[in-house]
Protein backbone atom coordinates (compact mmCIF):
# COMPACT_ATOMS: atom_id res chain seq x y z
CA UNK A 1 0.00 0.00 0.00
CA UNK A 2 0.92 3.03 -1.01
CA UNK A 3 1.09 6.35 1.56
CA UNK A 4 0.51 9.70 -1.24
CA UNK A 5 -1.40 12.62 -1.00
CA UNK A 6 -4.78 14.06 -2.56
CA UNK A 7 -2.91 15.43 -5.53
CA UNK A 8 -0.94 12.73 -6.65
CA UNK A 9 -4.14 10.54 -6.80
CA UNK A 10 -3.90 9.92 -10.57
CA UNK A 11 -1.00 8.00 -10.57
CA UNK A 12 -2.81 5.20 -8.36
CA UNK A 13 -5.66 4.48 -10.58
CA UNK A 14 -7.15 1.45 -9.29
CA UNK A 15 -4.63 1.14 -6.49
CA UNK A 16 -4.99 1.10 -2.40
CA UNK A 17 -3.58 4.32 -0.97
CA UNK A 18 -3.55 5.48 2.61
CA UNK A 19 -3.96 9.56 2.72
CA UNK A 20 -3.65 11.22 6.10
CA UNK A 21 -6.69 13.93 5.69
CA UNK A 22 -9.21 16.48 7.53
CA UNK A 23 -12.88 16.36 6.88
CA UNK A 24 -14.43 19.39 5.45
CA UNK A 25 -17.48 18.09 4.51
CA UNK A 26 -19.37 14.83 5.45
CA UNK A 27 -23.10 13.59 4.24
CA UNK A 28 -25.04 10.72 4.43
CA UNK A 29 -27.50 8.60 2.71
CA UNK A 30 -28.35 5.66 4.71
CA UNK A 31 -26.19 3.31 3.79
CA UNK A 32 -23.37 4.88 1.83
CA UNK A 33 -21.01 7.85 3.64
CA UNK A 34 -19.99 10.68 1.63
CA UNK A 35 -16.58 12.56 3.36
CA UNK A 36 -15.24 15.58 1.69
CA UNK A 37 -11.86 15.26 2.21
CA UNK A 38 -9.08 17.52 2.12
CA UNK A 39 -4.84 16.98 3.03
CA UNK A 40 -3.71 20.61 1.92
CA UNK A 41 -2.48 19.69 -1.62
CA UNK A 42 -6.41 19.51 -2.63
CA UNK A 43 -9.91 18.22 -2.01
CA UNK A 44 -11.33 14.55 -2.88
CA UNK A 45 -14.72 12.63 -1.67
CA UNK A 46 -14.03 9.46 -0.05
CA UNK A 47 -17.20 6.98 -0.43
CA UNK A 48 -17.62 4.34 2.61
CA UNK A 49 -20.48 2.00 1.74
CA UNK A 50 -21.94 0.16 4.83
CA UNK A 51 -22.19 -3.38 3.81
CA UNK A 52 -18.13 -3.39 2.44
CA UNK A 53 -16.79 -2.68 5.25
CA UNK A 54 -16.92 -3.59 9.14
CA UNK A 55 -18.99 -2.46 11.51
CA UNK A 56 -16.59 -0.59 13.80
CA UNK A 57 -15.31 1.12 10.57
CA UNK A 58 -18.66 2.40 9.92
CA UNK A 59 -19.50 3.48 13.53
CA UNK A 60 -16.13 5.07 13.42
CA UNK A 61 -16.52 7.01 10.23
CA UNK A 62 -20.12 8.14 11.75
CA UNK A 63 -18.46 10.22 14.42
CA UNK A 64 -16.41 12.35 12.22
CA UNK A 65 -17.05 15.85 12.53
CA UNK A 66 -15.90 18.69 9.84
CA UNK A 67 -12.26 19.10 10.43
CA UNK A 68 -11.70 15.81 12.21
CA UNK A 69 -8.43 14.62 11.42
CA UNK A 70 -7.54 11.31 10.37
CA UNK A 71 -6.39 8.21 8.51
CA UNK A 72 -8.20 6.77 5.01
CA UNK A 73 -7.11 3.25 3.45
CA UNK A 74 -9.23 3.48 0.28
CA UNK A 75 -9.08 2.48 -3.71
CA UNK A 76 -8.29 5.36 -6.69
CA UNK A 77 -10.96 5.35 -9.20
CA UNK A 78 -11.62 7.66 -12.01
CA UNK A 79 -14.77 9.71 -11.75
CA UNK A 80 -15.53 12.34 -14.65
CA UNK A 81 -18.35 13.65 -12.19
CA UNK A 82 -15.45 14.63 -9.46
CA UNK A 83 -14.06 17.96 -9.76
CA UNK A 84 -10.80 16.63 -9.23
CA UNK A 85 -11.67 13.68 -11.97
CA UNK A 86 -11.49 10.84 -8.88
CA UNK A 87 -12.56 9.30 -5.60
CA UNK A 88 -11.70 7.37 -3.15
CA UNK A 89 -13.87 3.92 -2.08
CA UNK A 90 -12.91 3.94 1.81
CA UNK A 91 -12.26 0.61 3.07
CA UNK A 92 -10.69 1.50 6.60
CA UNK A 93 -10.49 5.12 8.46
CA UNK A 94 -8.12 5.67 11.66
CA UNK A 95 -9.34 8.53 13.42
CA UNK A 96 -6.38 10.71 14.60
CA UNK A 97 -8.83 13.45 16.64
CA UNK A 98 -12.58 14.20 16.48
CA UNK A 99 -13.10 18.33 16.23
CA UNK A 100 -15.53 19.10 18.65
CA UNK A 101 -17.93 22.61 17.37
CA UNK A 102 -15.70 23.73 14.68
CA UNK A 103 -16.80 27.62 14.24
CA UNK A 104 -16.78 28.00 10.34
CA UNK A 105 -19.50 25.76 9.25
CA UNK A 106 -20.89 25.83 5.61
CA UNK A 107 -23.93 28.52 6.73
CA UNK A 108 -23.22 32.24 5.94
CA UNK A 109 -20.35 34.01 7.99
CA UNK A 110 -20.01 38.04 7.75
CA UNK A 111 -16.40 38.92 6.91
CA UNK A 112 -14.99 40.29 10.46
CA UNK A 113 -16.17 36.98 11.83
CA UNK A 114 -14.07 34.95 9.05
CA UNK A 115 -11.29 37.59 9.93
CA UNK A 116 -11.11 36.49 13.47
CA UNK A 117 -10.83 32.97 12.46
CA UNK A 118 -8.83 33.13 9.71
CA UNK A 119 -6.46 30.74 10.97
CA UNK A 120 -8.88 28.27 10.45
CA UNK A 121 -10.94 30.07 7.46
CA UNK A 122 -7.06 29.09 5.45
CA UNK A 123 -8.55 25.49 5.05
CA UNK A 124 -11.36 26.65 3.03
CA UNK A 125 -11.59 25.42 -0.89
CA UNK A 126 -11.57 29.54 -1.38
CA UNK A 127 -8.99 29.97 0.03
CA UNK A 128 -7.15 27.23 -0.78
CA UNK A 129 -7.37 28.18 -4.42
CA UNK A 130 -6.50 31.58 -3.57
CA UNK A 131 -2.82 31.19 -1.34
CA UNK A 132 -2.20 28.67 -4.43
CA UNK A 133 -2.25 30.50 -7.07
CA UNK A 134 -0.17 33.40 -4.71
CA UNK A 135 2.10 30.59 -4.34
CA UNK A 136 2.29 29.76 -8.37
CA UNK A 137 3.01 33.70 -8.83
CA UNK A 138 5.96 33.47 -6.52
CA UNK A 139 7.66 30.47 -8.34
CA UNK A 140 6.95 32.26 -11.44
CA UNK A 141 8.39 35.32 -10.63
CA UNK A 142 11.18 33.39 -9.50
CA UNK A 143 11.57 31.10 -12.54
CA UNK A 144 11.43 34.33 -15.01
CA UNK A 145 14.33 36.46 -13.23
CA UNK A 146 16.35 33.09 -13.03
CA UNK A 147 16.13 32.62 -16.53
CA UNK A 148 16.45 36.23 -17.36
CA UNK A 149 19.88 36.17 -15.87
CA UNK A 150 19.21 38.13 -12.44
CA UNK A 151 20.23 37.36 -9.35
CA UNK A 152 18.27 37.98 -5.94
CA UNK A 153 19.25 39.92 -3.48
CA UNK A 154 17.59 40.71 -0.28
CA UNK A 155 17.16 44.53 0.96
CA UNK A 156 17.28 45.59 4.69
CA UNK A 157 13.76 45.97 6.17
CA UNK A 158 15.00 48.36 8.78
CA UNK A 159 16.17 51.73 7.70
CA UNK A 160 17.59 54.90 9.67
CA UNK A 161 15.48 57.06 7.51
CA UNK A 162 13.34 57.09 4.32
CA UNK A 163 14.17 59.27 1.23
CA UNK A 164 10.97 60.14 0.50
CA UNK A 165 9.00 61.15 3.47
CA UNK A 166 8.61 59.43 6.83
CA UNK A 167 4.90 59.89 7.14
CA UNK A 168 3.75 56.76 6.02
CA UNK A 169 6.41 55.36 7.67
CA UNK A 170 5.98 53.13 10.98
CA UNK A 171 8.74 54.12 13.49
CA UNK A 172 10.25 51.95 15.84
CA UNK A 173 13.62 52.80 18.48
CA UNK A 174 16.87 51.29 17.12
CA UNK A 175 19.27 51.37 20.01
CA UNK A 176 20.10 54.90 20.82
CA UNK A 177 17.94 56.68 17.13
CA UNK A 178 15.34 56.23 14.84
CA UNK A 179 14.63 53.53 12.61
CA UNK A 180 11.91 52.54 10.20
CA UNK A 181 9.94 49.63 8.56
CA UNK A 182 10.57 49.73 4.78
CA UNK A 183 8.74 51.23 2.32
CA UNK A 184 10.43 49.81 -0.30
CA UNK A 185 13.84 48.03 -1.16
CA UNK A 186 14.30 50.37 -4.38
CA UNK A 187 17.51 52.48 -3.34
CA UNK A 188 19.66 49.28 -1.89
CA UNK A 189 18.31 47.62 -4.89
CA UNK A 190 19.70 50.72 -7.39
CA UNK A 191 23.22 49.77 -5.93
CA UNK A 192 22.96 45.73 -5.58
CA UNK A 193 22.10 46.59 -9.86
CA UNK A 194 25.29 49.11 -10.19
CA UNK A 195 27.36 45.64 -8.15
CA UNK A 196 25.64 42.78 -10.09
CA UNK A 197 23.89 44.37 -13.32
CA UNK A 198 20.19 42.62 -13.27
CA UNK A 199 18.92 42.31 -9.42
CA UNK A 200 15.39 41.28 -7.79
CA UNK A 201 14.06 41.62 -4.52
CA UNK A 202 10.97 40.02 -3.00
CA UNK A 203 9.51 40.82 0.34
CA UNK A 204 7.54 42.28 2.53
CA UNK A 205 6.80 45.86 2.62
CA UNK A 206 5.02 48.62 5.04
CA UNK A 207 2.96 51.75 4.67
CA UNK A 208 1.22 53.17 7.09
CA UNK A 209 -1.51 54.45 5.30
CA UNK A 210 -5.02 55.17 7.02
CA UNK A 211 -6.33 53.85 4.46
CA UNK A 212 -9.71 51.12 4.22
CA UNK A 213 -9.73 50.38 0.46
CA UNK A 214 -9.99 47.18 -1.14
CA UNK A 215 -6.58 47.69 -2.52
CA UNK A 216 -4.49 48.42 0.19
CA UNK A 217 -2.82 46.53 3.09
CA UNK A 218 -0.45 47.60 5.69
CA UNK A 219 2.01 45.01 5.18
CA UNK A 220 2.12 43.43 2.06
CA UNK A 221 4.91 41.56 -0.35
CA UNK A 222 6.67 43.40 -3.32
CA UNK A 223 8.89 42.24 -6.19
CA UNK A 224 11.31 44.73 -7.61
CA UNK A 225 13.54 44.22 -9.98
CA UNK A 226 16.73 47.03 -10.83
CA UNK A 227 18.62 46.73 -14.08
CA UNK A 228 21.83 48.54 -15.01
CA UNK A 229 22.21 49.96 -18.36
CA UNK A 230 18.39 49.38 -19.25
CA UNK A 231 16.48 52.46 -20.18
CA UNK A 232 12.87 53.34 -20.08
CA UNK A 233 11.32 51.35 -23.23
CA UNK A 234 13.51 48.41 -22.22
CA UNK A 235 11.74 47.91 -18.80
CA UNK A 236 8.57 48.32 -20.08
CA UNK A 237 9.65 45.61 -22.91
CA UNK A 238 10.71 43.08 -19.32
CA UNK A 239 7.92 43.84 -17.10
CA UNK A 240 4.98 43.26 -19.80
CA UNK A 241 7.21 40.00 -20.26
CA UNK A 242 7.27 39.45 -16.90
CA UNK A 243 3.52 39.56 -16.19
CA UNK A 244 2.65 38.01 -19.22
CA UNK A 245 4.35 34.87 -18.18
CA UNK A 246 3.19 34.72 -14.84
CA UNK A 247 -0.57 34.83 -16.15
CA UNK A 248 -0.03 32.42 -18.62
CA UNK A 249 2.37 30.31 -15.56
CA UNK A 250 -1.39 30.64 -13.85
CA UNK A 251 -3.31 29.63 -16.71
CA UNK A 252 -1.26 26.45 -17.53
CA UNK A 253 -0.99 24.91 -13.56
CA UNK A 254 -3.92 26.30 -11.63
CA UNK A 255 -6.93 24.96 -13.94
CA UNK A 256 -8.81 23.78 -10.86
CA UNK A 257 -8.04 26.68 -8.53
CA UNK A 258 -9.50 29.11 -11.55
CA UNK A 259 -12.43 26.79 -11.98
CA UNK A 260 -12.96 27.13 -7.96
CA UNK A 261 -12.81 30.48 -7.94
CA UNK A 262 -15.28 30.83 -11.15
CA UNK A 263 -12.49 32.85 -12.85
CA UNK A 264 -13.31 33.98 -16.49
CA UNK A 265 -10.74 32.31 -18.55
CA UNK A 266 -11.14 34.92 -21.46
CA UNK A 267 -9.79 37.95 -19.39
CA UNK A 268 -6.71 36.09 -18.78
CA UNK A 269 -5.89 34.45 -21.90
CA UNK A 270 -5.86 38.11 -23.39
CA UNK A 271 -2.86 38.85 -20.80
CA UNK A 272 0.29 38.68 -23.72
CA UNK A 273 2.70 41.27 -24.36
CA UNK A 274 2.75 43.67 -25.67
CA UNK A 275 0.73 46.19 -23.81
CA UNK A 276 -0.86 49.09 -24.76
CA UNK A 277 0.64 52.25 -23.70
CA UNK A 278 -0.71 55.88 -23.06
CA UNK A 279 1.56 59.04 -22.06
CA UNK A 280 -0.19 60.88 -18.73
CA UNK A 281 -1.11 63.30 -21.44
CA UNK A 282 -2.90 60.91 -23.47
CA UNK A 283 -4.97 59.20 -20.17
CA UNK A 284 -5.78 63.02 -19.27
CA UNK A 285 -8.03 63.41 -22.66
CA UNK A 286 -9.30 60.06 -22.15
CA UNK A 287 -11.36 60.82 -18.78
CA UNK A 288 -12.04 63.68 -19.81
CA UNK A 289 -13.84 62.15 -22.37
CA UNK A 290 -14.88 60.16 -20.26
CA UNK A 291 -16.80 62.64 -18.49
CA UNK A 292 -14.07 63.33 -15.69
CA UNK A 293 -14.15 67.15 -16.12
CA UNK A 294 -12.51 67.81 -12.84
CA UNK A 295 -8.98 66.05 -13.74
CA UNK A 296 -7.07 68.38 -14.29
CA UNK A 297 -3.10 67.96 -15.84
CA UNK A 298 -0.52 68.05 -12.43
CA UNK A 299 -3.21 65.72 -10.51
CA UNK A 300 -2.13 61.77 -9.53
CA UNK A 301 -4.75 59.16 -10.92
CA UNK A 302 -7.04 57.62 -7.95
CA UNK A 303 -9.16 54.47 -8.31
CA UNK A 304 -12.06 55.49 -10.87
CA UNK A 305 -9.51 57.24 -12.92
CA UNK A 306 -7.64 53.75 -13.17
CA UNK A 307 -11.00 51.68 -13.71
CA UNK A 308 -11.80 54.33 -16.25
CA UNK A 309 -8.62 54.11 -18.48
CA UNK A 310 -8.53 50.45 -17.74
CA UNK A 311 -11.88 49.58 -19.00
CA UNK A 312 -10.93 51.33 -22.63
CA UNK A 313 -8.11 48.26 -23.07
CA UNK A 314 -8.27 44.12 -22.63
CA UNK A 315 -4.93 43.93 -21.57
CA UNK A 316 -2.90 45.91 -19.13
CA UNK A 317 -2.60 49.49 -19.76
CA UNK A 318 0.81 51.49 -19.20
CA UNK A 319 0.65 55.08 -18.42
CA UNK A 320 3.74 57.06 -19.32
CA UNK A 321 5.41 60.43 -18.62
CA UNK A 322 3.41 61.46 -15.44
CA UNK A 323 4.31 65.09 -14.46
CA UNK A 324 7.64 65.58 -12.47
CA UNK A 325 5.99 66.88 -10.03
CA UNK A 326 3.98 64.22 -8.54
CA UNK A 327 6.64 61.37 -8.52
CA UNK A 328 9.64 60.64 -6.58
CA UNK A 329 12.48 62.83 -6.67
CA UNK A 330 14.82 59.79 -8.71
CA UNK A 331 12.98 59.57 -11.58
CA UNK A 332 14.57 60.60 -14.34
CA UNK A 333 13.33 63.53 -16.65
CA UNK A 334 12.61 63.02 -20.03
CA UNK A 335 15.21 64.94 -21.83
CA UNK A 336 12.77 66.35 -24.22
CA UNK A 337 10.73 67.27 -21.78
CA UNK A 338 11.68 68.20 -18.15
CA UNK A 339 8.09 68.71 -17.03
CA UNK A 340 7.52 64.59 -17.39
CA UNK A 341 9.74 61.82 -15.91
CA UNK A 342 10.77 58.50 -18.16
CA UNK A 343 8.39 56.36 -15.84
CA UNK A 344 4.78 54.20 -16.10
CA UNK A 345 2.31 52.73 -13.65
CA UNK A 346 1.15 49.27 -15.10
CA UNK A 347 -3.25 49.28 -14.60
CA UNK A 348 -4.55 45.93 -14.73
CA UNK A 349 -7.79 45.69 -16.40
CA UNK A 350 -11.31 44.82 -14.38
CA UNK A 351 -10.79 47.79 -12.00
CA UNK A 352 -7.88 46.20 -10.02
CA UNK A 353 -5.60 49.32 -10.41
CA UNK A 354 -1.87 49.95 -10.39
CA UNK A 355 -0.08 46.72 -9.90
CA UNK A 356 3.76 47.93 -11.11
CA UNK A 357 5.05 51.27 -10.46
CA UNK A 358 8.62 51.73 -12.49
CA UNK A 359 11.13 54.45 -13.58
CA UNK A 360 14.36 55.07 -15.50
CA UNK A 361 16.29 57.12 -12.73
CA UNK A 362 18.47 59.82 -12.58
CA UNK A 363 21.90 58.61 -13.14
CA UNK A 364 23.56 62.27 -12.99
CA UNK A 365 25.19 63.32 -9.40
CA UNK A 366 24.50 66.99 -10.23
CA UNK A 367 20.79 66.12 -10.86
CA UNK A 368 20.55 64.16 -8.16
CA UNK A 369 21.56 66.50 -5.93
CA UNK A 370 19.54 68.84 -7.04
CA UNK A 371 16.80 66.77 -6.58
CA UNK A 372 17.88 66.35 -3.07
CA UNK A 373 17.50 69.94 -2.45
CA UNK A 374 13.88 70.42 -4.16
CA UNK A 375 12.92 67.88 -1.46
CA UNK A 376 14.54 69.14 1.12
CA UNK A 377 16.18 65.46 1.73
CA UNK A 378 19.34 66.25 3.94
CA UNK A 379 19.32 63.19 6.49
CA UNK A 380 23.20 62.14 5.73
CA UNK A 381 21.65 58.30 6.49
CA UNK A 382 20.80 58.69 2.53
CA UNK A 383 24.23 59.87 1.37
CA UNK A 384 25.36 56.39 0.23
CA UNK A 385 23.01 56.71 -2.61
CA UNK A 386 24.08 59.63 -3.76
CA UNK A 387 28.17 58.14 -4.08
CA UNK A 388 26.62 55.44 -6.33
CA UNK A 389 25.94 58.62 -9.04
CA UNK A 390 29.94 59.42 -7.86
CA UNK A 391 31.51 55.92 -8.61
CA UNK A 392 30.77 54.78 -12.03
CA UNK A 393 27.24 55.91 -12.33
CA UNK A 394 25.33 53.92 -15.34
CA UNK A 395 21.44 54.42 -16.94
CA UNK A 396 19.56 52.13 -14.51
CA UNK A 397 15.56 51.35 -14.61
CA UNK A 398 13.85 49.44 -12.07
CA UNK A 399 9.78 48.62 -11.05
CA UNK A 400 7.88 47.02 -8.25
CA UNK A 401 5.16 44.66 -8.88
CA UNK A 402 2.72 44.47 -5.89
CA UNK A 403 1.64 40.95 -5.32
CA UNK A 404 -1.44 41.19 -3.33
CA UNK A 405 -2.56 43.09 -6.49
CA UNK A 406 -1.84 40.73 -8.53
CA UNK A 407 -3.20 37.99 -6.79
CA UNK A 408 -6.62 39.99 -6.53
CA UNK A 409 -6.82 40.50 -10.37
CA UNK A 410 -5.91 37.56 -11.52
CA UNK A 411 -7.88 35.34 -9.43
CA UNK A 412 -10.74 37.82 -9.83
CA UNK A 413 -11.59 38.41 -6.04
CA UNK A 414 -12.84 41.73 -5.06
CA UNK A 415 -10.51 42.67 -1.89
CA UNK A 416 -6.67 42.08 -1.38
CA UNK A 417 -7.25 40.82 2.43
CA UNK A 418 -8.12 37.36 0.66
CA UNK A 419 -4.28 37.44 -1.15
CA UNK A 420 -2.52 37.28 1.82
CA UNK A 421 -2.30 34.39 4.83
CA UNK A 422 -2.32 36.58 7.76
CA UNK A 423 -3.82 40.31 6.44
CA UNK A 424 -2.48 43.00 7.95
CA UNK A 425 -5.18 46.42 7.95
CA UNK A 426 -5.80 49.39 9.56
CA UNK A 427 -8.37 47.99 12.17
CA UNK A 428 -6.65 44.42 12.05
CA UNK A 429 -3.58 42.97 14.02
CA UNK A 430 -5.18 39.44 14.66
CA UNK A 431 -4.70 36.63 14.34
Amino acid sequence: MKKTTISNVSHFVGQEVKIGAWIANKRSSGKIQFLQLRDGTGFIQGVLVKNEVSEAIWEAASTLTQESSLYIIGTVREDSRAPSGYELTIQDVSILQIAQDYPITPKEHGTEFLMDHRHLWLRSSRQHAILRIRNEIIRATYAFFNDQGFIKIDPPILTGSSAEGTTDLFHTEYFDRDAYLSQSGQLYMEAAALAFGKVFSFGPTFRAEKSKTRRHLIEFWMIEPEMAFIEHEESLEIQEQYVSFIVQSVLERCQPELKALDRDLSKLEKVTAPFPRITYDEAIQLLKNKGFDDIEWGEDFGAPHETAIAESFDKPVFITHYPTQIKAFYMKPDPEREDVVLCADLIAPEGYGEIIGGSQRIDDLALLEQRYQEHQLTDPAYEWYLQLRKYGSVPHSGFGLGLERTVAWITGIEHVRETIPFPRLLNRLYP
